[in-house]
């Protein structure tokens, strides 16, 4: 008796104008990577990663030129500020973009994201003073939150086993974000002084030195704007209409939801409530965001701290680089590091699994770092090749464990409320990441006063201190902090 009513699989059924459904099927009967959906993803978060960090190389000389530094040690002082302005702005508003991407579909939020690019990255570039770069960065954190939707969207176009492939592509393209932005804010900022027969002191780029590289990513924002809107939407969005018992749960099971045939509506209603206030009692969630946050934090302060660190003067434990220079060295490490995630980093993954991997990488990531206080002590070319190797291997690793987190995050929730997931993430992170630049410049600034103290010494102690987060963020990935969901 028992087994007569044991209710057998219902056949999922595909709703013609959902775009969720049409994604879903095309998934179902297709088991090839959706490259084409994963390029133009690809796209649209590089040309809005691209302006986050592509201040950090002429932040010291923009500061300078603000004239609101006193000295030349407290310029890391007020640098700290509008790097951290960017994040502090997209903590407060990540969840609300979060909640529309579940609500209205992933497309809508990527479009505007890339647009407030297009206005407030350019208003930064225009700045006349040190309030006016502050509000400009806020306001494009605040406006700009599609990487949560993003990610979203990568674990929604592909099937299980292509997911380590698809936030490959979110991180390295967040990455390169990351690296070809102070590359280009290096090799193209204060254009009248690198190259005056092209441009004079009194055009707009010789009145105004931090708007180019600020109007060319805005300009790649644009067009990405513009080719969003042939994005193809994942969200399921079924026309409401009245079904009966049997067609409500063939209808659920297009969802992806499961339900026994004496399931009813109220039934159904206080699943998903219920669902949706777990989201904070989801530990394989919140643990993996909260591993998330601190490699993000050590990522942000390693950002700033490296080029500042890199343009200071070599009597203050610095390499007297100029920003040209800096963006040589990161350009050569966005290249290393798109080569790894797209080939290798699929197949590490696949052996050691997103945990093991984090732990891995953080581990390794310490000898790295604690070595750039003696590199600086070198010339010529053995500087040059230590410096971009060291760069190299420590942007993989820490991009190999932000790719790690992302698929944990994503595997622990279901569709509906990935976005709002994918939004306490990014808060979360927006938060430390913070904290990072202000802490980061104040760090280095404090640094470079104390020369010739005998525990760790100037730099020395910054990147101890770097190591120190690092070293809590791999702590925490051990049993039992640290869960994957295994449904």
């Amino acid at each position: 008796m028992e087994d007569e009513r044991k209710v057998p699989l219902l056949k999922k059924v595909y709703y013609e104008d959902c775009p969720g459904c049409r994604i879903e099927k095309r998934k179902d009967t297709d088991d090839r990577i959706p490259w084409k959906m994963l390029v133009s993803i690809w796209i649209i978060v590089l040309g809005n990663a691209l302006p986050i960090s592509s201040l950090f190389p002429f932040l010291y000389f923009m500061i300078r030129d603000l004239h609101i530094a006193e000295r030349e040690e407290d310029v890391g002082y007020y640098a700290g500020f509008i790097g951290s302005a960017f994040m502090f702005g997209r903590a407060l508003t990540s969840v609300f973009w979060g909640k529309l991407a579940d609500r209205y579909g992933r497309k809508p939020i990527i479009i505007i994201g890339t647009t407030a690019v297009v206005i407030f990255n350019t208003m930064f570039g225009l700045s006349v003073n040190f309030w006016m770069a502050v509000s400009s960065r806020f306001l494009l954190g605040s406006l700009c939150g599609i990487l949560g939707p993003a990610k979203a969207y990568v674990s929604e176009v592909c099937r299980e086993e292509h997911q380590a492939v698809g936030m490959s592509v979110i991180t390295t393209a967040w990455g390169i974000g990351l690296i070809i932005g102070p590359a280009l804010g290096g090799l193209l900022s204060q254009p009248a002084e690198k190259y005056p027969q092209i441009v004079s002191k009194e055009s707009l780029f010789g009145r105004f030195p931090y708007l180019l590289p600020c109007l060319c990513t805005s300009f790649l924002a644009a067009v990405v704007a513009v080719g969003a809107f042939w994005l193809p939407e994942s969200l399921h969005k079924h026309k409401p209409k009245s079904l009966s018992e049997d067609e409500s749960c063939e209808a659920l099971e297009a969802a992806t939801h499961c339900l026994d045939d004496n399931s009813s509506g109220k039934e159904v209603r206080g699943i998903a409530e219920n669902s949706a206030k777990s989201l904070f009692k989801n530990w394989a969630l919140m643990s993996s965001v909260i591993v998330y946050s601190i490699f993000s934090l050590h990522d942000m302060a390693y950002t700033e701290i490296f080029s500042l660190w890199a343009v200071s003067p070599t009597t203050l434990g610095g390499l007297s680089y100029s920003s040209e220079d800096v963006g040589v060295v990161l350009s050569f490490t966005g290249f290393g590091m798109l080569v790894f995630q797209l080939i290798f980093y699929p197949y590490i993954n696949k052996y050691f699994g997103p945990i093991m991997l984090t732990r891995i990488c953080g581990v390794l990531s310490l000898p790295v770092l604690q070595s750039y206080p003696f590199i600086a002590l070198l010339s010529g070319m053995s500087l040059t090749f230590l410096l971009n190797f060291a760069s190299v291997i420590k942007n993989v690793l820490s991009v190999c464990i932000i790719t790690s987190t992302f698929i944990l995050q994503n595997r622990a929730v279901d569709q509906d409320q990935r976005g709002a997931a994918n939004g306490i993430s990014m808060t979360a992170m927006s938060l430390f990441k913070a904290i990072g630049p202000a802490c980061g410049g104040a760090l280095l600034s404090w640094s470079e006063k104390r020369q010739d103290s005998s525990f760790f010494p100037g730099t020395h102690m910054v990147f101890l201190l770097l190591n120190a987060v690092e070293l809590v963020g791999v702590l925490l990935t051990l049993k039992p902090f640290l869960v994957e969901r295994k449904d």
